[in-house]
């Protein structure tokens, strides 16, 4: 094996494919990067292309999770070889911003970019188990929409891993509607956007994924607006996944992202999800319509005296609302914020990350936004909807009416001692 490939586009692409090497591997071959390269067939006699040229994929796989990524590289010599991931990772973070080239040797790989020069020992590649492959198509979607969909629901999934269910984002699939939705117990992230199903997928009905919100949340990091993510998925024979329920053997089965050059592939949890449609309240005593971004920034600043759970607390007025929080004998701090409230129990509290989550989910509409500002070419900044019948009673945070409602988020208040 013999090639070279730009410093930059390896970094960019080792960096992200080695996101996908587990922490602690079940045997130590898993913490391979494995590296394979490919002339270019230019599609004359299996003539290979000018200058050499060709093409370097990089991946990983641990049972669970797989990453692969293909960029351009010079090469001289086809091959593939198995090497330590995370150690590949800092060598070429370090590198200097000049070609790196790869070459067999006698004790090793050699690496070489301008003065530096490194050797590895490479891994035993007959114990790396093979990549996974996902044939069916099952849709593709707008990467940007995609990527906005899972920012907005999994910061509401749980991180106890005693609970795998809870810890995975409910994907479901009903026609040309793909819904997100990922719970903790004590708040409920749900966003709906339109897909593309394949051919023969409406007909197929409704299906539902548990996927892992930590990959999922790895695989957005390749997905940008205007393009394409195609979504594949493999089930087990006889056990497909209907109406919601996973059926029997759903952990084997897998699902796969696929955008650019870029795959990510992760076996689903097995389980079925919480039947989350009824836990949203269909009417409420009070709304509260509120700037998202001056609520966010009175929420961050107030609870900065807010002892660990400890609530900010909310009191609402028919045209504001006062944020406050103590902690006990060192501080206290209020801000006020203008609202149109209307209802007749205007306090409730919550916990400051899952309020500012919430806030921060809803406001932004667009894939292309970083925080809750408005939308480009409208006029006003966005505006966020609180709704509650009382202090506690689970509230719910989404857009007012006509300004996109694909997005709910449903948070259990504090009491308030």
């Amino acid at each position: 094996m013999k090639f070279t490939v730009d410093r930059d586009a390896l970094a960019d692409a080792v960096g992200w494919v080695a996101r996908a090497l587990p922490a602690r591997p079940v045997v130590p071959v898993l913490t391979g990067l494995l590296l394979s390269t490919v002339p270019e067939n230019t599609g004359q006699d299996d003539i290979q292309g000018p200058n050499g040229s060709g093409f370097l994929t990089l991946s990983c796989f641990d049972y669970e999770v797989s990453a692969r990524v293909r960029l351009r590289a010079e090469v001289a010599e086809p091959g593939t070889v198995l090497v330590p991931g995370r150690l590949l990772g800092e060598i070429i973070r370090a590198l200097p911003s000049h070609p790196v080239s790869f070459a067999d040797d006698p004790d090793g790989v050699s690496v070489t970019c301008g003065d530096a020069a490194f050797l590895l020992t490479p891994m035993r590649l007959a114990d790396y188990p093979e990549l996974p492959e996902l044939p069916q198509l099952a849709g593709t979607v707008d990467g940007g929409v995609l990527a906005h969909a899972i920012a907005q629901v999994t910061p509401a999934a749980s991180r106890d891993d005693t609970l795998p269910m809870l810890t995975a984002v409910n994907l479901e699939l009903d026609g040309p509607t793909m819904t997100l939705a990922a719970t903790d117990r004590y708040r409920l992230a749900v966003r709906d956007l339109l897909w593309h199903p394949a051919p023969g997928a409406v007909e197929r009905g409704k299906a539902a994924f548990l996927v892992p919100a930590r990959t999922l949340s790895d695989a957005a990091r390749m997905m940008i607006h205007g393009t394409e993510v195609r979504i594949m998925v493999r089930q087990p024979a006889g056990d497909a996944v209907h109406d919601g329920q996973a059926g029997p053997g759903a952990a084997e089965a897998m699902i796969g992202f696929e955008a650019g050059e870029r795959r990510l592939t992760t076996r689903l949890l097995a389980g079925e999800f919480v039947r989350y449609r009824s836990r949203f309240p269909s009417e409420f005593g009070c709304t509260a319509d509120l700037p998202a971004e001056a609520f966010a920034e009175a929420v961050r600043r107030v609870a900065l005296v807010a002892e660990r759970g400890t609530p900010v607390q909310l009191a609402f007025a028919p045209d504001r609302v006062t944020i406050g929080a103590a902690t006990q004998g060192q501080a206290r701090a209020r801000e006020t914020v203008a609202a149109e409230f209307s209802g007749g129990d205007p306090a409730i509290a919550f916990s400051p990350q899952y309020l500012l989550d919430g806030i921060i989910a809803a406001a932004e509409t667009h894939p292309h936004h970083g925080g809750p500002h408005a939308a480009d070419g409208d006029a006003e900044p966005a505006r966020v909807r609180i709704q509650f019948t009382g202090p506690a009673k689970p509230a719910v945070i989404s857009r007012p009416p006509g300004t996109g409602n694909d997005f709910r988020y449903l948070v259990v208040p504090q009491r308030v001692g």
